[in-house]
């Protein structure tokens, strides 16, 4: 189901046309939805720290995490504490809870677990979005939301749209005949678009890299360049919103990638990355935290970082600015 949706959203147009009934009904709840919060039918809540949002508007990856460790890193090196709270898709906690960086991806979700691995932020996980921001009230100075977008009842200061310049917004279709979880239209309302190894035609946004850092071995930490096996042939595994992505990272490395594509949050198992002989098995850091307990020789995680030029720099450190005026 998963493969014949991709294909539909991002492949012949003409697919999938009797999904249509079904994004105009879907549109209209999340119309309804927005003007009931506008309204104040349904409660908007404000923190007393600023709220910076980084989502989407589709289905699946788009960089978002990196981005949200940047600007953690950023804020951090302002002499900020930042926060971030997520919804923590693909863990079994229902409930709004700190994420050590030690926790486990099947009881908070990987993104969140990733991030507090990372330790440049306090985490904080749950359903309910402004219960679990309240947990980092206290102890944090401005607050990340990882995924955040369409969590309306918590206040925002600032949003930042991420968007894959390889895939772009597919069909332009609203769930489930197309990816997009709202309108094309909401674009012009973030403060600022951040489009992921690629450009957006029609409006004006920031450039994000996604570059390597180190590849990091699950048993042992050991660390060594991604340039290291360039030539080499490798099993890469991602378990990530759009895989070839990071299979294109890889052979823009000069790689020769065996990939292997597993659904979004795939809950990953030995038997996974078990492929009969002793090549290199690669992975997303998003992956690896799932597969700490049974880690093996030969399986290494990217570590990766954002990267922009110098003037989208200066541009997300004015919104940054922005945000935390508006607060005050």
């Amino acid at each position: 189901m998963e493969a014949w949706l991709l294909r539909t959203w991002y492949g012949d147009t003409r697919r999938g046309l009797w999904l249509l009934p079904l994004a105009w009904l879907f549109g209209a709840v999340v119309a309804l939805r927005r003007i009931a919060f506008q309204a104040g039918l349904l409660r908007v809540h404000r923190l007393s720290r600023p709220v910076i949002v980084v989502g989407n508007i589709t289905v699946g990856g788009t960089g978002k995490t990196p981005l949200t460790l940047w600007l953690a890193r950023r804020l951090a090196g302002r002499g900020l504490r930042p926060g971030i709270v997520s919804r923590g898709y693909g863990g079994r906690e229902a409930g709004a809870r700190l994420v050590a960086p030690d926790a486990s991806p099947a009881e908070v979700g990987d993104e969140p677990a990733l991030m507090a691995a990372r330790r440049v932020a306090r985490v904080a996980v749950g359903a309910d979005r402004p219960a679990a921001a309240a947990l980092l009230e206290q102890d944090c100075d401005v607050i990340l939301s990882d995924d955040g977008l369409q969590h309306l009842a918590l206040g925002r200061d600032a949003e930042i749209i991420v968007i894959d310049g390889l895939r772009g917004l597919g069909n332009g279709r609203l769930l489930p005949a197309g990816p997009l979880r709202e309108p094309e239209g909401r674009l012009a309302h973030a403060d600022l678009l951040v489009v992921t190894g690629g450009q957006f035609a029609g409006l004006e946004s920031c450039e994000m890299r996604v570059e390597p850092v180190a590849l990091v071995a699950l048993a042992g930490a050991a660390r060594r360049p991604l340039s290291s096996l360039a030539g080499q042939r490798v099993h890469a595994v991602a378990a990530i919103g759009n895989p070839e992505r990071f299979f294109a990272l890889l052979r823009t490395a000069g790689l020769e990638v065996v990939g292997h594509a597993l659904p979004d949050h795939h809950a990953l198992a030995s038997t996974d990355l078990d492929f009969g002989d002793d090549l290199p098995v690669l992975m997303t850091e998003k992956d690896a935290v799932k597969c700490r307990s049974f880690a093996r020789a030969g399986w290494e995680y990217l570590e990766v970082e954002a990267g922009f030029a110098p003037d989208d720099v200066a541009r997300l450190d004015a919104l940054l600015d922005r945000a935390l005026a508006r607060a005050r």
